[in-house]
């Protein structure tokens, strides 16, 4: 029987769609049908289960599935001992603690016997007792953000992205208690050949992401200002310089990071480079 490794990621939602889009980019593709909670991919020996996100942390834990994609958050509020073989950049968000926008706050005192809804209490908990706060924990299960508004608690500990739900049921967020993004997580037993399947796996993933970050740059340099731009230019090992047919000119090809691009775009322009593209690679094997 051919060795298959298990991948347990969440059923729906942004953290599937991140996900999904990643293991397409690493050539992975899986047969999927509506409402399918299990399936294969027929290009790589790997089977994925669909599951809500706060079950892909204990999934992994007891060996149902190899390895998985969870937030952050999830696996700290379940607090199982897993390891995180890469994190992973994607579904980026905060847990932070919000109040009503009318009342001042100022500062962590705020919260002491006071009542704060959350899905996270263990998050919440430990946090408080960090910082000796003495507040009454209200877990709920969803739509944390109206309990203020009907009465049901002062304050809320959630997840935030954007802000725009706070904002509009009238709370401010106030407090960043754990920044979160993707992980993809292990167990702690793993076969030789299952390993193997996972360091290939990360192979391409990491081809993926470094893809990703970076841009390949061509731009058109005077002779004379070819050694002072490949200085400044980090490339992957060293850039390439090729003689334009226009005597007294070449053209610099490179690779940086797209979130270095802006802050070299002047010294290049300066140096008299001219004709600058940037383009997006697909892949990248370092």
């Amino acid at each position: 029987m051919e060795t298959k490794l298990r991948i347990a990621l969440q059923k729906k939602g942004r953290l599937n769609e991140d996900s999904m889009k990643l293991l397409k980019e690493a050539g992975i593709k899986f047969n999927v049908g509506s409402g399918k909670l299990v399936a294969s991919s027929p290009n790589f020996p790997i089977e994925v289960l669909f599951l809500r996100d706060d079950d892909i942390p204990q999934t992994v834990a007891d060996d149902v599935a190899d390895i998985g994609i969870v937030g952050e958050n999830e696996m700290a509020e379940k607090g199982f001992d897993l390891n995180i073989v890469k994190r992973l950049g994607f579904s980026k968000c905060r847990l932070s603690l919000a109040i009503p926008k009318a009342d001042e706050y100022t500062g962590l005192d705020y919260f002491k016997d006071k009542k704060v809804a959350t899905s996270y209490p263990v998050i919440l908990e430990k946090f408080f007792k960090e910082q000796n706060i003495n507040a009454e924990i209200h877990e709920i299960a969803g739509s944390v953000e109206i309990a203020p508004g009907i009465g049901l608690a002062d304050a809320i500990f959630d997840i935030v992205s954007s802000g725009s739900t706070l904002v509009a049921n009238r709370l401010k967020e106030v407090k960043v208690v754990m920044k979160s993004e993707a992980l993809l997580v292990s167990g702690s037993g793993l076969s030789a050949e299952k390993q193997a399947l996972l360091d290939e796996m990360l192979f391409r993933i990491n081809s993926v992401m470094a893809a990703n970050s970076n841009k390949y740059i061509l731009m058109n340099v005077p002779n004379d200002k070819v050694e002072e731009i490949v200085k400044i230019l980090p490339g992957m090992k060293s850039p390439t310089v090729l003689p334009l047919a226009e005597k007294g000119w070449s053209s610099v090809h490179s690779v940086i990071q797209e979130k270095k691009f802006w802050e070299i775009i002047g010294q290049l322009k300066a140096l008299g480079a001219e004709g600058l593209l940037v383009v997006p690679i697909e892949k990248m094997i370092l």
